[in-house]
C-alpha cells in the first residue's frame, strides 16, 4: 500500500553501482563499475565509507572532532545528465563517476541533487536507500580533475563552482539487498511543508 503522502517515481534502466577497486590507502577513494554490488544496512560491501557509525569532522562541528556518530554518508549517489552537464561546463571530454568517489549512478531522474531528505529509492532486489541531503562540492574532486586534464587549468577551484547543486546527494540504507547494473528504481517522495519559524 502506499500512504497519501507518498508520490512514486518509476525509472527504468538506471543504476550502475560502484565499489572501491583497490585495498591499499592510496588506492581507497578509486572505484570501478561493478555489474551487481551486495548493500548491507551498513552500506555497500567493501566501501571505505561502509560503516554503521562514523566519526565526525569538519562538516559536523557541533561535535568536538572526532566524536562517534551515526553513519548517513553511507552512499554516494550521482546523476548521469548531471555529471555531463558539469563535463560540458567545465570543458572536460568526460567526467566519471568513479573519479568522484561515488557509489551509485541513476539516470534518468530530473534533477537529482535537488532530491529532498527523507527521498527513498527502492531497488527491485530489496534494496532501498534513504536520501540524507545533498553532497556539498569541494576541491578534492577538483584536484583529482586536474591531474587528469593538466593541460586545462583552474580545475581545482572550478569543480565546486559549477557541481554546487549538481554534485548529487548523500544517503544510507534503510533496506539490505542486491543493486544490478540496469535496475529500474522507484523515487517516493514524503510530502514536503515548507518550515516557516
Amino acid at each position: 500500500c502506499q500512504s497519501r503522502g507518498d508520490h512514486p517515481r518509476h525509472h527504468e534502466g538506471g543504476a550502475y553501482p560502484h565499489v572501491p577497486s583497490g585495498l591499499l590507502p592510496r588506492e581507497q577513494d578509486r572505484k570501478e563499475r561493478r555489474p551487481r554490488v551486495r548493500v548491507t544496512l551498513e552500506g555497500f560491501e567493501g566501501d571505505r565509507h561502509a560503516g554503521l557509525t562514523r566519526l565526525s569532522d569538519a562538516r559536523t562541528p557541533h561535535y568536538p572532532r572526532g566524536t562517534e556518530i551515526r553513519n548517513s554518508r553511507q552512499v554516494s549517489i550521482v546523476s548521469a545528465e548531471e555529471l555531463s552537464a558539469i563535463a560540458v561546463d567545465m570543458g572536460l571530454p568526460e567526467l566519471r563517476p568513479e573519479w568522484l568517489g561515488a557509489n551509485l549512478v541513476l539516470g534518468g531522474i530530473p534533477d537529482l541533487t535537488h532530491l529532498p531528505p527523507s527521498t527513498r529509492l527502492l531497488f527491485p532486489h530489496d534494496t532501498v536507500l534513504v536520501v540524507e541531503g545533498e553532497n556539498l562540492p569541494c576541491t578534492l574532486p577538483g584536484q583529482v580533475l586536474q591531474d587528469r586534464y593538466p593541460h586545462i587549468p583552474g580545475l581545482v577551484t572550478a569543480f565546486p563552482k559549477v557541481a554546487i547543486h549538481r554534485r548529487g546527494v548523500l544517503g544510507w540504507v534503510e533496506r539490505s539487498g542486491f543493486i544490478c547494473e540496469g535496475d529500474p528504481v522507484t523515487v517516493r517522495i514524503t510530502r514536503q511543508v515548507p518550515y516557516e519559524p
